[in-house]
């Protein structure tokens, strides 16, 4: 019932705004009459938008919404009424435009009190679906089909009149008539098919007792001092700034390419087929993406689709840009409606609804409005750059700077809405359609330093820990030995299903990467963090780095896929300073055999095997050398010993990096693994 509602709005928008812009001659006044006639809608958005949302969250919004619609199918109707009453075209003229302000002034509490109710009827997790079909009912099919069906009612009526328009068949009249009885049906659905829209915690008498000033100062400053608020109000308002210019000067950008009005109809088209498809698609592609990132990165998308736009010297590509600016703005809008509603109090959400569906028509108004006014008297004057006849104009300097108008807006709504700081954006994309988003950090306070020892078998990577640990502590810093996996009870459980060589079960490469995650998952929540947190030295034998080698490279598991596994459990959490001891596997594996005699099922493995984790390792270190310490497990260990000492000491006395040494009397309170340092020295730990 929305849909027809909808599919009557749009199709009186656009027959009485084409109808007008016909009747003048030269691109100046057609500009402005098209423009005109569309901010004839824009008047009641500054007179009642401030209000309209406290009346959907001060009276009953189920009954709000039957009042408005019946009037509003009253006052459609009386327009084609008063033609047929032989009233003088004056007169006419005078009372459409009376009667357009007051339906305007009533949509405008309409809208809020629709969509704040829509929340409390349908269970959050299918609210973005719902929101979907809404808006592509809205902004997508409905005025393609708008379009179509204007073009087709003109055809035709003047195909059986003879090329003239009888008074009761003008296109106008007739979306008019359509726009009345579609909103008298509305009305019924609400009145008898919802019995109960609930207005949330606040009671009705609470509300009343409110005065509407004070509630209008609340709304705003909520709006004002709410981070995801403030963002998603200026990022959608930006995106249909965009969109609305595009729109605006579709007509002349259609003539700079050297196309006429059947130009214009299929870049008005393609800016609805692109909301189509954001909204309908967008959830598809992105999946379980952050709604928050998707926001910001949808608005962007479609400002840098405005600004190609302007660079486009054939009609196919700017349908294309058309395209993919309606995608952007439709994403943004459904992002952002659906977070207004999951995430607004209800005794609020009328009011932030109000801002931004008013805000919305408004800027989307004003910007046809003006656009399309600047681009004809701008005129167009082409400037031939290498034969490729590129118009430089008006137009295109305006779609250039919505562009980057848009971009500034999506970057700055980005910033006060990112969920996921620290997260690498198009990791994050590429993640999230592949069905794995990235894990932001988990929020602590680390006081403390966190070096990983890392390299192949027989590196020697015990020693040099044990060494580093005891210089330390020689220091009087509270110093943490740990390793991976078997640093707790749980974690030495998994260490013997890995790394056990007596059983024929032994675990396949994806199992293997999972009990890997759950130790280090473990490891860092009972023994990391909580050394970090008050400020100890932590010092671990392997970490993230062996996975990526041993399960990414050596197992050859998709390495990205590992990652995302080992950040999930870690929270995120980062070494400070990955020490890296290279060695030749064949080095490596003669010392492990010669010290032991025994060797592990991972130290069983073939050369080949060690071979790829060797260069996975040098691969990781060589793509963030600011955090390793990449050195030749070959070289004498006092020399290596020399070498990691300096680095940690510079970094422990480097500011922002400090760790204090505890007190020279008293007892050492500081908790280690269930690991002694025995362990540490007369075995080789590895993943």
């Amino acid at each position: 019932m929305l849909g027809a509602a909808s599919f009557g709005d749009w199709l009186g928008l656009l027959a009485t705004s084409v109808f007008a812009a016909s009747q003048v001659q030269g691109s100046t006044a057609q500009g402005a009459v098209f423009g005109g006639v569309i901010a004839i809608r824009l008047l009641p958005a500054l007179v009642l938008g401030p209000v309209a949302g406290v009346l959907a969250d001060r009276f009953d919004r189920r009954w709000t919404m039957v009042i408005c619609d019946l009037l509003r199918f009253v006052l459609f109707a009386s327009i084609p009424m008063v033609a047929l009453a032989g009233a003088s075209g004056g007169m006419v003229v005078a009372w459409a435009t009376i009667a357009t302000f007051l339906i305007e002034s009533i949509t405008l509490i309409w809208i809020p009190a629709k969509e704040a109710a829509v929340p409390n009827l349908i269970p959050r997790a299918r609210l973005e679906a719902a929101n979907q079909l809404t808006l592509i009912t809205t902004y997508g099919l409905t005025p393609v089909l708008a379009a179509l069906v204007s073009a087709v009612l003109d055809r035709s009526v003047r195909g059986i009149t003879g090329g003239e328009f009888p008074n009761w068949a003008e296109p106008a009249q007739l979306a008019l008539w359509f726009n009345s009885f579609s909103r008298l049906a509305t009305a019924l659905v609400v009145a008898f098919g919802i019995k109960e829209i609930s207005q949330g915690q606040t009671a009705e008498g609470d509300r009343q007792e409110q005065s509407m000033l004070r509630q209008f100062k609340e709304g705003w400053q909520f709006i004002g001092q709410t981070p995801l608020v403030r963002g998603l109000v200026l990022g959608i308002l930006g995106a249909f700034a965009g969109g609305g210019i595009v729109i605006g000067t579709a007509k002349f950008f259609a003539s700079s390419l050297g196309a006429g009005d059947a130009a214009f109809s299929l870049l008005f088209g393609a800016i609805f087929v692109g909301l189509a498809l954001g909204i309908g698609l967008g959830p598809m592609i992105v999946k379980d993406m952050s709604r928050r990132r998707w926001f910001g990165m949808s608005i962007v998308l479609a400002s840098a689709a405005v600004m190609t736009l302007a660079f486009a010297i054939h009609l196919s590509m700017a349908i294309v840009g058309a395209v993919l600016v309606g995608a952007g703005a439709g994403m943004a809008f459904l992002a952002g409606t659906t977070l207004l509603g999951g995430e607004i109090k209800d005794e609020v959400r009328g009011r932030v609804f109000a801002v931004v569906q008013i805000g919305t028509r408004l800027v989307l108004i004003l910007a046809i409005a003006l656009s399309s006014l600047l681009a004809g008297v701008g005129g167009s004057r082409k400037l031939e750059i290498a034969d490729l006849g590129i118009s430089i104009s008006s137009t295109r300097l305006l779609l250039l700077a919505a562009g980057a108008a848009g971009i500034f807006a999506g970057i700055s709504a980005f910033g006060q809405m990112d969920d996921k700081k620290g997260v690498p954006v198009l990791a994050d994309l590429w993640g999230s359609i592949r069905g794995r988003p990235l894990m932001p950090s988990e929020p602590f306070v680390s006081a403390g330093l966190f070096v990983v020892f890392e390299g192949g078998e027989g590196a020697g990577k015990s020693t040099q820990l044990a060494a580093l640990a005891e210089r330390l502590r020689d220091q009087g810093h509270d110093v943490v030995v740990t390793r991976e996996p078997g640093a707790t009870t749980v974690g030495k459980r998994i260490r013997s299903l890995v790394l056990d060589t007596s059983g024929d079960d032994a675990p396949s490469p994806r199992a293997e990467a999972l009990l890997y995650a759950a130790d280090r998952a473990h490891h860092v929540a009972a023994v990391v963090r909580p050394a970090l947190v008050r400020g100890g030295v932590v010092i671990s034998d392997r970490y993230v780095d062996s996975s990526l080698a041993y399960q990414g490279a050596g197992r050859t598991l998709p390495v990205d896929e590992v990652s995302w596994l080992s950040s999930w459990a870690t929270g995120g959490l980062k070494p400070d300073l990955v020490v890296l001891l290279d060695v030749e596997p064949h080095t490596g594996l003669s010392r492990v055999v010669s010290r032991s005699g025994d060797v592990d099922r991972l130290e069983a493995e073939s050369i080949a095997f060690h071979e790829r984790v060797r260069y996975a390792f040098l691969d990781l270190a060589a793509a963030d050398p600011k955090r390793y310490l990449v050195l030749d497990a070959s070289r004498p260990a006092d020399e290596i010993t020399g070498l990691v000492v300096r680095r940690v000491e510079e970094m422990l006395g480097r500011p922002g990096g400090i760790v204090h040494p505890r007190p020279a009397q008293g007892p050492d309170t500081s908790v280690q693994p269930e690991l002694s340092d025995a362990e540490l020295v007369t075995m080789e730990h590895k993943t």
